[in-house]
């Protein structure tokens, strides 16, 4: 039986995933797994804390992982510890754009594996999107840190939200962080919302010279994209 764990004593500190449930989740779809199961130690996800608030009610089945669901399971446990219900709400929305159902049930509950293997409700199932990401943009969206970000004006984002295109430098603003050619960044709209993630074919050293201009406008052999849409991931509308 295959065991694979972030953080044994034998872990790469070079390679890093972010915890065990974001691991569990990028192993669903590489297997083309039908159902991810994580146990914890609740019923599911709640509408708040079970353990201080009497009016927490547990959410049996989510359609779409969205900012206010993962702003909720934030309260859950500590957002910044591995293991807790924002991090399996995280793995969950991987698992979901993955195409993979999930379902979080505490591990108490007995023949819980069986039970949600054969579909019974005992815990809280959240469904794969329609649309299943690749496995490419997959690692783009979820498996590579962001070392930078590019903000975009509107319609430079309509251009990638409504139209699929690729990213060109005289739609971009601004830049921040410091990245090489190839490295992961944010693309975020002027009002500082993040709705894209893509990797970036100039470094972040010769990004000044171009942005707000025309592709015409640039050094011979400059690319023409400054993130191509084979290489971007819309995270949000």
């Amino acid at each position: 039986v295959p065991v694979i764990n972030e953080n044994d004593a034998v872990a790469d500190d070079e390679i890093q995933f972010g915890d065990n449930d974001r691991i569990a989740a990028l192993v669903a779809q590489l297997v083309q797994a039908d159902l991810l199961v994580m146990l914890t130690d609740t019923e599911g996800l709640h509408t708040a804390d079970p353990r201080i608030s009497n009016e927490a009610s547990l959410i049996a089945e989510i359609q779409e992982i969205d900012r206010e669901l993962e702003a909720a399971a934030g309260g859950v446990g500590h957002a910044d510890a591995r293991g807790g219900m924002a991090s399996k709400l995280s793995a969950a929305k991987i698992a979901s754009w993955a195409g993979v159902a999930t379902v979080i049930a505490s591990s108490r509950r007995p023949s819980v594996l069986r039970d949600a293997a054969a579909g019974k409700n005992v815990g809280t199932l959240a469904r794969p999107r329609p649309q299943r990401l690749g496995a490419r943009k997959l690692w783009i969206a979820f498996a590579v840190r962001s070392v930078g970000r590019l903000t975009v004006d509107d319609g430079a984002r309509r251009a990638l939200v409504d139209r699929g295109k690729s990213l060109l430098a005289v739609g971009v603003r601004s830049v921040s962080g410091e990245f090489v050619a190839g490295d992961a960044v944010e693309v975020a709209g002027a009002d500082g919302e993040v709705f894209a993630k893509g990797l970036v074919r100039l470094p972040s050293a010769r990004l000044d010279a171009v942005i707000g201009r025309r592709s015409d406008e640039h050094e011979a052999g400059t690319p023409e994209e400054l993130i191509h849409r084979d290489d971007m991931v819309l995270l949000a509308p």
